[in-house]
């Protein structure tokens, strides 16, 4: 099949996009919190139905507290092909000691060489993705 032939746009299933989501360490965290929205980048591991990432106290910590029904976007870029996924669920703080020394195990580490130490829990409830394949504008 040649690029022509290639719908530009296909729709992934939700176990497609989380394959995607599955080989791909960084993403952005959006959310609302009084009607103000705010993105972060995060590095995640997608790990058992469940997108994990650390993070100390801060603004991002603060407004899951007040709010945690978050958007999540993650996306690859190839030379003639891309993709897009994005998640809608709830966050919630790992607590308890187990599940904080399960999540030190994973491959998840500090994007940056700072002290995070709060491991955060993002359970989907929507999962979407998109598959572009990319060219020429059509004549």
């Amino acid at each position: 099949m040649t690029s022509d032939e290639r719908p530009p746009v296909v729709e992934l299933t939700s176990e497609q996009s989380w394959k995607y989501l599955e080989h791909t360490f960084h993403g952005r965290l959006a959310v609302s919190v009084a009607n103000r929205p705010n993105i972060f980048p995060i590095n995640y591991f997608a790990h058992d139905g469940v997108i994990l990432f650390r993070t100390a106290p801060g603004t991002k910590l603060a407004e899951l507290t007040v709010n945690s029904y978050v958007a999540f976007e993650a996306d690859g870029v190839h030379s003639d092909q891309a993709w897009s996924v994005i998640v809608q669920g709830t966050t919630r703080e790992l607590e308890t000691s187990a599940e904080i020394e399960a999540a030190e195990k994973l491959p998840l580490k500090p994007w940056v060489r700072t002290e995070k130490y709060r491991f955060v829990e993002l359970s989907p409830e929507t999962l979407s993705g998109r598959f572009f394949n990319l060219g020429p504008e059509p004549e």
